[in-house]
């Protein structure tokens, strides 16, 4: 009687890939990224030894290239770690080869034990049969826009924290301005700040900085001057008062580069032939404005339409949607594909015929987010995308309701931006009109198919409300 092996004298399976496949990319590379080396893999026989490891210097990355060069390679896959890929990316990029960026769930799957050597090995045998997909990346023009804007939300991050240290340190010294303030962060309320760092504590001389154009009563606004003010929290409040006005400069001083380098990117139409349409109604001119320039007006014609028509979308998420996407769809066949790539639409995992999850994926995409901040503003709208949201919140909840209309503002956009067309706004009205007409038809649909017919005591002649 034969004894069983022993788990050690048990022969590893070993992925084989058959060599009748079709080799998709004959001239392929691939390359492992890492902090402080990359191995690089080129086609077996194009050189002696195809498996080289290089450093992370400027240099290095030049002399991967030139190997790639007289390995005759035409097209290089990596994996996107960290920020490490980019100098190799944009380096080959310039050098004139195809690469493209592969998320790391596509290629982890490696046989054996894990190394540098094998998953170099194994990423140029993947794009080789063309098993992996690109990630979506803008042309390089866009993304040094993007790379300013990206930088512009961090200051924007850290000067709202430093509002909440002033709103806290105001607290503390017991001085109410958030009870007589919209923002304390505006123009009256850092004049009074401003003057209580320069040791004004008369409360009458204080409130009367603020603008005519507040609400409060000068009565109001004076007991809310009453505070303690310590020497401690004046100190903080002198350190948090400076700090905001620095990330206030930084900010500025993004803006300028964005203002400068939108300006320098390829019109996608002539404004002469097609003009700006008419700022939709109730809009204010200034929330368009970036030190002091129309980027409403700036934008459109690097995008070739006015995606500001669209209730929800400003300036800003149009100046995301540009540089994180750019004016081409053309990567993306249909809308349906570009929400997926948002993750805006349901994930259907389906096994044995069952449905076992349908939630969708989560992403990081700034897109995305901008979409879902554009939906939240559309509570109180009152259009078709406003009735739409309600109906939405009501009947799947807050959460459900920004991620479907978040996906409703997918569309659009992706229809603007594909055919040029210009966003025909429909009024609140309508949408509840038509949606009464749809549910009429489906309510006449079942009754149908039930034998029955449905009969109107009176004619329907406007929408629910």
């Amino acid at each position: 009687m034969k004894s069983k092996p022993r788990k050690s004298e048990k022969k590893k399976k070993k992925t084989v890939i058959d060599p009748a496949w079709e080799l998709i990319h004959p001239e392929a590379a691939g390359i492992d990224i890492g902090s402080r080396e990359h191995w690089a893999c080129v086609p077996a026989g194009s050189t002696g030894k195809n498996v080289r490891s290089f450093g992370t210097f400027t240099a290095d990355l030049e002399a991967l290239a030139v190997w790639f060069r007289e390995c005759g390679v035409k097209t290089v896959a990596m994996e996107a770690t960290g920020v490490y890929w980019i100098p190799v990316f944009q380096i080959l990029e310039r050098r004139g080869f195809q690469v493209i960026l592969v998320n790391a769930r596509q290629t982890k799957n490696v046989a054996g034990r894990k190394t540098d050597v094998k998953d170099c090995q194994w990423i140029q045998r993947l794009h080789t049969y063309g098993l992996l997909q690109g990630s979506f990346r803008p042309e390089d023009k866009y993304c040094v826009v993007r790379t300013y804007l990206r930088y512009r939300d961090e200051w924007v991050s850290a000067r709202s924290t430093q509002c909440q240290h002033l709103q806290k340190v105001l607290q503390e010294m017991n001085v109410q301005l958030h009870h007589v303030l919209s923002d304390v962060t505006g123009a009256s309320g850092l004049r009074m700040i401003e003057a209580i760092l320069d040791g004004q504590r008369d409360p009458v001389k204080l409130a009367a900085t603020v603008d005519r154009r507040v609400r409060a009563s000068q009565e109001t606004i004076q007991k809310a001057l009453v505070g303690d003010y310590r020497p401690e929290h004046l100190f903080v409040l002198k350190a948090v008062f400076e700090l905001y006005h620095t990330y206030e400069a930084k900010i500025n001083a993004c803006d300028g580069q964005i203002v400068i380098e939108v300006a320098k990117l390829p019109d996608q139409v002539d404004v002469k032939v097609k003009p700006l349409p008419a700022r939709k109604a109730g809009r204010q001119a200034s929330v368009d404005k970036m030190l002091q320039h129309d980027m409403r007006a700036a934008l459109y014609p690097k995008l070739g339409v006015d995606l500001t028509a669209i209730e929800g979308i400003g300036v800003l998420t149009e100046l995301v949607i540009l540089t994180e996407v750019g004016p081409d769809l053309s990567r993306f066949p249909s809308e349906k594909h570009f929400a997926s790539w948002l993750g805006l639409c349901p994930d259907q995992r389906i096994s044995g015929g069952k449905v076992l999850s349908s939630r969708t994926r989560r992403v990081i995409n700034r897109v995305s987010d901008a979409l879902r901040m554009g939906a939240l503003t559309l509570e109180r709208s009152q259009s078709a995308l406003g009735a739409f949201y309600r109906r939405m919140k009501a009947r799947l909840g807050a959460a459900e309701a920004v991620t479907a209309t978040a996906h409703k503002l997918a569309r659009l956009v992706y229809r603007l931006l594909k055919h040029g067309e210009a966003y025909v706004r429909q009024g609140m009205a309508d949408y509840e009109k038509r949606f009464q007409e749809r549910k009429l038809y489906a309510l006449q649909k079942t009754a149908k198919m039930m034998g029955f017919e449905l009969i109107a005591k009176q004619p329907i002649t406007q929408g629910v409300s």
